[in-house]
C-alpha cells in the first residue's frame, strides 16, 4: 500500500500545482470565460481515478481538469487547450469549461449542471449492450442533485442494470447556495434508495477511503450487479469561480476546512509511516513542477487556431 499512498499523493499534488499555475494564467488574461478551481477536492479525483482502468469512461462537470489528470491526460494538451490553442484537446475550441479526450475515456467536462450524468448513463449502456466490462463514472456537484436529467438518468441506470458509477461531489455549495437550503435531504446519497440502488457516503477528503470505495462500486459493475451512488462530502477551498467574493460563507469555515486540507492528510500519513521524508517530498514537488512549467511554456508556443477552425469539427 505504501506505492499507492505515494502515488496518490503525487497525482493529488500534481493536480494542486495545475490549478495553481492555471490560476496564474487566468489573471494573465489569456485563460478566456469564467475558471472554477479544483483545489481542495483533489482526493475525489484521484481515489476515483486510481479504481478505474484506461478504457472505462468518465464525464466531468466544468472544474474537472482534476480527473482529467488523474485518468491520465497530458498536461500539456490541457494547458494549450485551457489557452485556445490548436494543440489542445479540443484544437483550443474547448476551453477550461469543454474538455474530451476519448483517448482516454474522458467524454467531456460539461458547463451545464448535471448533463454529464445521462452522458455517462449512456456509455455504460453501450458497454452493455457491446457485451464488455467497461464501466462510465459521472462525477457531478451536489447542485446537479435537483436536475431533471440527473433522475432520470438515474432510473434508467437502475432499471437496466447499468455499469456506471455516480460520484457526487458534495463540496457543500451550489455555485453560492448552501446545499442544505435547496434539498431537505441531510445526505444527498439518500435519492439512491428512490432508485433501489446502494448508495454510500464517504469521506472526499480521504483519498484512500474513496478509492476502496469506488473500488468495490467498479467490482460491482464489472459483475453486472448494477449501479451504485457515492457521495463524497468535500470542500473547495476558493470560490465558486476566480474572483468570487466568497461573501456567503465564512473565514472561520474555510479555514477550518483548510485544516481538512486533503493533501496534508495524506503528507502527514507518508511521513508518520515512514513513506516519505520532508526532503522526498520536497523532491517531488520540484519534479512535477518542473514537468508543469515545461507544459505551460510549450503550450504558449502553441499557435491560435485560424478562422476556418470554426468549420471544422462541426455536425
Amino acid at each position: 500500500m505504501g506505492d499507492k499512498l505515494q502515488r496518490f499523493y503525487r497525482g493529488m499534488r500534481t493536480i494542486r500545482r495545475f490549478e495553481e499555475m492555471a490560476i496564474e494564467l487566468y489573471k494573465e488574461g489569456l485563460i478566456g470565460g469564467s475558471y472554477h478551481s479544483y483545489i481542495g477536492q483533489e482526493a475525489v479525483a484521484v481515489g476515483v481515478c486510481s479504481a478505474l482502468r484506461n478504457d472505462d469512461y468518465i464525464t466531468t462537470t466544468y472544474r474537472g481538469r482534476g480527473q482529467h489528470l488523474a485518468k491520465g491526460a497530458d498536461p500539456y494538451k490541457l494547458f494549450a487547450e485551457l489557452l485556445g490553442r490548436v494543440d489542445g484537446y479540443c484544437k483550443g475550441k474547448g476551453g477550461p469549461m469543454h474538455i474530451t479526450d476519448v483517448q482516454t475515456g474522458i467524454l467531456g467536462a460539461n458547463g451545464i449542471v448535471g448533463a454529464g450524468v445521462p452522458i455517462s448513463v449512456g456509455a455504460a449502456l453501450s458497454a452493455q449492450m457491446s457485451g464488455i466490462d467497461r464501466v462510465s463514472v459521472a462525477f457531478f456537484g451536489d447542485g446537479a442533485i435537483n436536475q431533471g436529467a440527473v433522475s432520470e438518468a438515474l432510473n434508467l441506470a437502475a432499471v437496466w442494470c447499468l455499469p456506471v458509477i455516480l460520484v457526487c461531489e458534495n463540496n457543500l455549495y451550489s455555485e453560492m447556495t448552501p446545499f442544505h437550503r435547496s434539498v431537505k435531504n441531510k445526505d444527498l446519497v439518500e435519492r439512491a434508495a428512490g432508485f433501489c440502488m446502494p448508495g454510500i457516503i464517504v469521506d472526499g477528503n480521504d483519498v484512500e477511503a474513496v478509492f476502496e470505495t469506488t473500488s468495490a462500486a467498479v467490482e460491482r459493475a464489472r459483475r453486472g450487479e448494477g449501479p451504485t451512488m457515492i457521495e463524497a462530502k468535500t470542500y473547495r477551498l476558493q470560490g465558486h469561480m476566480f474572483g468570487d467574493s466568497e461573501m456567503y460563507r465564512s473565514k472561520e469555515e474555510v479555514a477550518a476546512w483548510r485544516g481538512k486540507d486533503p493533501l496534508d492528510r495524506l503528507k502527514r500519513k507518508l511521513l508518520e509511516q515512514g513513506l516519505a521524508t520532508e526532503s522526498l517530498l520536497a523532491e517531488w514537488d520540484r519534479e512535477l513542477t518542473s514537468k508543469l512549467e515545461q507544459a505551460v511554456a510549450s503550450a504558449r508556443l502553441s499557435p491560435e487556431p485560424g478562422p476556418e477552425a470554426i468549420y471544422a469539427d462541426v455536425y
